[in-house]
């Protein structure tokens, strides 16, 4: 088949193709006698699986490398490995998938639970050790309207108990790589909250008013469908093993 061929079945531009056998995504292309590229069924699996492989924009804790590996190691024939590779990189997909779902569950025990009994005020320092945060962070999430704190006549920030809930919501979605976007979002949508809401649905869906769509404000929706992405990629390194030895 040709250039054009293969490049619709992949859903890309002819040059996405040529890039592809230049990073060596796929294995060396050989020529026909009038200098045509000819390629052939392993090629067409190859660009399926490095197009699955970065369909969905995951950039936190080095997963787009991981699947630049699955791919490059495809891209070598070392099908095995690539498969072995692919194996790791969906545990390490539903890992992540499970720790944003606690994420979200804790920030709904938060919301369900009644706030203690007032306690003294704590100033900003005491604040970020409770918290085990450093107090610049605490800053930068002020800075990006992430929370708003009371100031004493001595301009100095004083917390209750109320803002100790709502940073350490703030700390479990940012520690499960929400976007400052997508936290935004989901504070606008709790001014009224009322228990049942559904947290993970808010943050699938930001506003549409919003400009920029961060990769992370559909972190978990991605989370799945990468996981569904890799079963596939999985699946055609499996054929393509079987074909090799058949």
């Amino acid at each position: 088949m040709n250039t054009k061929t293969i490049a619709d079945y992949a859903n890309v531009h002819v040059n996405t193709v040529r890039l592809y056998e230049q990073w060596s995504y796929i294995s060396p292309v050989p020529r026909a006698a009038n200098g045509y590229r000819q390629y052939s069924a392993v090629h067409q699996q190859q660009m399926m699986i490095a197009r699955l492989a970065f369909r969905q924009e995951l950039i936190q804790n080095n997963l787009r490398k991981r699947a630049t590996k699955i791919v490059q190691l495809s891209g070598r024939e070392q099908f095995q490995e690539a498969l072995n590779e692919a194996t790791s990189y969906f545990n390490h997909l539903k890992a992540e998938h499970q720790f944003v779902l606690e994420a979200i569950h804790e920030v709904e025990q938060l919301l369900c639970e009644t706030p203690s009994a007032p306690v003294p005020l704590q100033t900003h320092k005491q604040m970020a050790q409770r918290l085990q945060l450093t107090e610049e962070t605490l800053r930068n999430w002020e800075r990006n309207g992430l929370y708003k704190i009371e100031r004493n006549r001595q301009n100095r920030r004083q917390y209750y108990e109320r803002d100790y809930q709502k940073l350490l919501m703030i700390r479990t979605l940012r520690s499960a790589h929400f976007s400052i976007a997508a936290i935004l979002h989901l504070f606008e949508q709790l001014d009224n909250f009322t228990p049942g809401v559904d947290i993970k649905n808010l943050l699938n869906k930001p506003k549409f008013t919003q400009y920029f769509l961060y990769v992370t404000d559909q972190l978990e929706l991605n989370l799945r469908k990468a996981m569904t992405d890799v079963t596939e990629i999985k699946q055609r390194l499996s054929s393509l093993i079987a074909s090799t030895h058949a």
